[in-house]
């Protein structure tokens, strides 16, 4: 059963199911949240009478990101390796996934949306992976993003932070679709696309349609995991990120402090 910060819904008389982010403000995925998600996505999973899962979240953002406080020794492990699970649950789930995004939707936040079989944002969501201004990178964005917008604008978000709009993430193709209610949105889309379908043939398509694309994305997820935590998070940088941010002031970098 997932903790009391995600919830899960049956709709469409059973056929389907509304995950939903309750993390309260922004959303913020921790350790504890993240393995939350997992557990729902993966239990509405099992349920073979649905055809597709929801994945929302409550207030006006989706979500700020992961936690800034636990990108430190001893719980950044435990809080990429929830994450982690998460993402790989969209990646097999064995139904469709589709994201409703309003507000913010930034680094965890968006790398939990980038697996989704389909993504409606509001026109005016802020979608972006900004790990970069924080000293780190993100495994499974860098894994992901490219799978949806193609490597040009990947590489400019990945190594500015870049932040889309949601029009911006339509027109690139982070996003299938916008509209003010992506929840509305989302809820029609499974209703006249998916209900109607047998719900294992839908369960055949997804597994066909993900095969190849789901071990090329967890084998590089990995790999990019391990460089995070065995060589990026180890250096000065990444900890004066973390810092940076959390005492609000801006970062100062080890190179600028050697010149100086």
């Amino acid at each position: 059963m997932s903790g009391a910060k995600v919830r899960s819904e049956a709709a469409h008389g059973g056929r389907s199911v509304r995950v939903v982010l309750s993390a309260g403000k922004g959303n913020v995925l921790d350790a504890e949240v993240s393995a939350a998600l997992c557990e729902a996505l993966v239990a509405a999973g099992c349920d073979g009478s649905i055809r597709a899962i929801a994945l929302t979240a409550e207030g006006p953002h989706f979500s700020f990101g992961a936690s800034v406080p636990e990108h430190v020794p001893g719980k950044a492990e435990p809080l990429l390796r929830a994450l982690g699970d998460a993402v790989r649950a969209i990646l097999r789930s064995p139904v469709p996934v589709v994201a409703a995004v309003r507000g913010a939707c930034l680094g965890g936040g968006l790398e939990v949306v980038l697996p989704c079989h389909r993504v409606i944002a509001a026109p005016d969501a802020k979608l972006g992976l900004p790990e970069v201004t924080l000293g780190m990178f993100a495994p499974a964005g860098t894994a992901l993003l490219p799978e949806r917008v193609g490597r040009g604008l990947a590489e400019e978000m990945l190594l500015t932070g870049r932040v889309l709009s949601g029009l911006e993430a339509k027109a690139a193709g982070l996003a299938d679709d916008t509209d003010a209610d992506p929840d509305a949105a989302a809820a029609q889309w499974i209703e006249r696309k998916l209900v109607p379908l047998s719900a294992t043939a839908v369960r055949h398509a997804a597994s066909a349609a993900r095969h190849a694309y789901a071990a090329r994305a967890e084998a590089e997820m990995t790999r990019l995991e391990h460089t995070f935590l065995h060589d990026t998070m180890r250096t000065p940088d990444a900890l004066e990120g973390v810092a940076s941010f959390l005492e609000k002031r801006a970062p100062r970098w080890a190179a600028e402090e050697s010149r100086s």
